[in-house]
């Protein structure tokens, strides 16, 4: 009874992990493409194309439901699959959601006009790929007005973390939020749109100040999805459990393990 969740790479693992800890008696199939990590510096086409034959494979393999754990997936394929068809008693769906459903203090079935919100000037983190796509500017006009959103592209973060230099990467992630503050000087939120940033959670609160409210996905999602299971328990297929990735095993399952500090150990797709 698995449901599937998709990433580029291990960023991932923090949503899995979340709902994992939300729904214990939920097996989950994480599928990470590492063999063509990072998404965030391709170009959409070639997003669209590397998100769809990952989300037929784990189709395939019983799960009903996929979780794109990837903002630049959401971003630059969720809608066009969506719009060109998903076959019948298939579901996939995005992390921006509950996201947006967070900032804007309103449910995503909430078709009623925008409106003002509390929060006015919002910080995005994301990989060059999602700013490109500006979908979650346009995700969240639909349901808030008078919001002044800066986005920052954090090019090279991924590639750190993937590659465990975790230094590195908190040293990119000061400069990028150096680079967001010299156009937004005072943020009253900061999203953390790439489901590899909550690793560095800490790093880009200590950057942005305490009186930032950072806005990271895994909880998130996993109550969102705890909410949508309840009312679509049809959705929990049948299938394999566990973990899969594009590129090689052994060194996936260690930078894994790391990341969660606990034995994780992947199988070739």
């Amino acid at each position: 009874m698995a449901v599937g969740i998709f990433d580029s790479g291990l960023g991932g693992l923090t949503v899995l992990n979340a709902a994992q800890t939300r729904l214990p008696e939920v097996d989950f199939l994480y599928y990470a493409d590492s063999a063509h990590a990072p998404y965030g510096v391709r170009d959409a086409e070639d997003i669209y194309n590397l998100t769809r034959n990952a989300v037929q494979d784990l189709w395939s393999r019983g799960c009903d439901l996929v979780i794109l754990a990837c903002n630049t997936a959401s971003a630059a394929a969720l809608r066009r699959m969506q719009e060109e068809g998903v076959p019948q008693g298939k579901r996939v769906l995005g992390v921006f959601v509950p996201l947006i459903e967070a900032l804007t203090e309103r449910q995503w079935g909430d078709n009623s006009p925008p409106r003002e919100v509390a929060v006015k000037h919002v910080a995005l983190f994301a990989t060059p790929a999602t700013v490109a796509s500006r979908a979650f500017q346009r995700e969240l006009a639909f349901r808030a007005i008078g919001v002044d959103v800066e986005a920052q592209a954090c090019g090279g973060v991924v590639d750190a973390i993937e590659d465990g230099e975790m230094i590195l990467a908190e040293a990119l992630v000061r400069s990028h939020v150096d680079a967001l503050k010299r156009k937004m000087p005072q943020p009253q939120a900061a999203i953390l749109g790439c489901t590899h940033y909550p690793l560095m959670a800490e790093a880009f609160q200590a950057a942005l100040g305490p009186d930032v409210q950072v806005f990271s996905q895994g909880d998130l999602v996993a109550e969102s999805l705890a909410d949508y299971l309840q009312r679509h328990p049809d959705m929990l297929g049948g299938g394999e459990a566990g973990y899969l990735t594009t590129g090689n095993p052994q060194k996936v399952s260690d930078r894994a393990t790391q990341f969660l500090r606990r034995q994780i150990t992947f199988k070739a797709a």
